[in-house]
């Protein structure tokens, strides 16, 4: 059965996107990362949350924009939504309940990895008992305000257990497994 990994970039500071879900820090820091392009060769289908869906793009004003990872992964994506907009997008399927959409994304990748992004649909399917893995690049980078890897008002301890660690030119790679 397919894993649900939150997969993302995020500044030292804990930063996932700039205020306003900006994204075009990210532009300056993507590039060879061998760690990125095995977990894009093992990710079967995406789960995505609207407003990552629907926002800004660090590969905006390119050939690739509006494509998951820049261009380097192909697949079906499932959009956790309240709002399914009446035209449909190709390969893509708009969900408005987590647990529907996680089926759906695990029904699709088979055995391979369901990647999920967004901070808001990962912490849903944390706090479902749904996501299983954190795989985070670290880019040494400080934005001081944004889009937190993780946010809980009030907060919220979960524990991790570090699987891998290695370095990469333009970041730093760490996976997690979530203990249970």
């Amino acid at each position: 059965m397919a894993t649900l990994q939150y997969q993302c970039s995020m500044s030292l500071d804990g930063f996932i996107a700039g205020p306003g879900g900006d994204m075009s820090w990210l532009a300056g820091h993507v590039g060879p990362n061998p760690a990125v392009e095995e977990i894009m060769n093992r990710t079967g289908a995406l789960l995505v949350g609207h407003t990552t869906f629907g926002g800004d793009d660090p590969y905006k004003g390119t050939e690739h924009q509006g494509e998951p990872y820049g261009g380097g992964w192909d697949g079906p994506q499932f959009v956790l939504t309240h709002n399914v907009p009446e035209r449909s997008v190709p390969g893509v399927t708009f969900v408005g309940d987590l647990g529907t959409a996680v089926k759906a994304a695990r029904e699709a990748a088979g055995d391979r990895l369901v990647g999920v992004l967004g901070a808001s649909v990962a912490r849903q399917c944390l706090e479902a008992g749904e996501l299983e893995e954190i795989f985070v690049s670290v880019v040494p980078l400080l934005l001081g305000d944004g889009v937190r890897l993780f946010d809980h008002p009030g907060g919220r301890e979960v524990r991790l257990e570090t699987v891998s660690v290695d370095q990469a030119p333009s970041a730093t790679n760490i996976l997690f497994r979530v203990a249970r």
